[in-house]
């Protein structure tokens, strides 16, 4: 009886070597080890808030304060007008969520796993927001003169 040839795929795997535990798990970390470094200095420097605010702010969300103050944390880092973190940015919205054009007072707070060791909360500078235009003019560094910051 005749034997049929063998594949040169089947010849190729059949006289591999199996690979060791040990050498699995070292070309494992060779991949994960990086990519957590990148993924911890990405959240560390705010690229993946940055990247956040992109995908989740829609036009819709200028209207929806809790959206809109997220933005503005995501915006006020980018543009480095605080150096504070962003769980430490109080923001106080002055008109309902019907007015289309609110001042909103950003204070920083301190104490309570904010910088600083009492407890307490100062103005830093104000934001008006226009939603129609969707359109953002700040006071920081010179108070009452507001200036462009962002427009979408």
């Amino acid at each position: 009886m005749t034997q049929k040839p063998q594949s040169k795929r089947s010849t190729l795997f059949s006289s591999k070597k199996p690979r060791s535990i040990k050498k699995h798990i070292i070309s494992r970390l060779v991949i994960l080890v990086p990519l957590l470094l990148i993924m911890f200095f990405m959240a560390r420097n705010g690229v993946l808030d940055t990247i956040y605010d992109q995908i989740t702010f829609k036009k819709t969300s200028w209207f929806d304060n809790s959206a809109l103050v997220e933005h503005l944390r995501t915006v006020i880092r980018d543009q480095k007008l605080s150096t504070l973190p962003r769980k430490c940015l109080v923001f106080v919205i002055n008109g309902d969520s019907s007015n289309n054009e609110p001042i909103i007072n950003v204070l920083g707070r301190h104490g309570n796993g904010c910088p600083g060791t009492e407890a307490s909360a100062e103005d830093l500078f104000k934001i008006k927001v226009n939603r129609l235009a969707r359109y953002i003019a700040t006071d920081a560094g010179s108070p009452g003169n507001f200036r462009p910051l962002i427009s979408r």
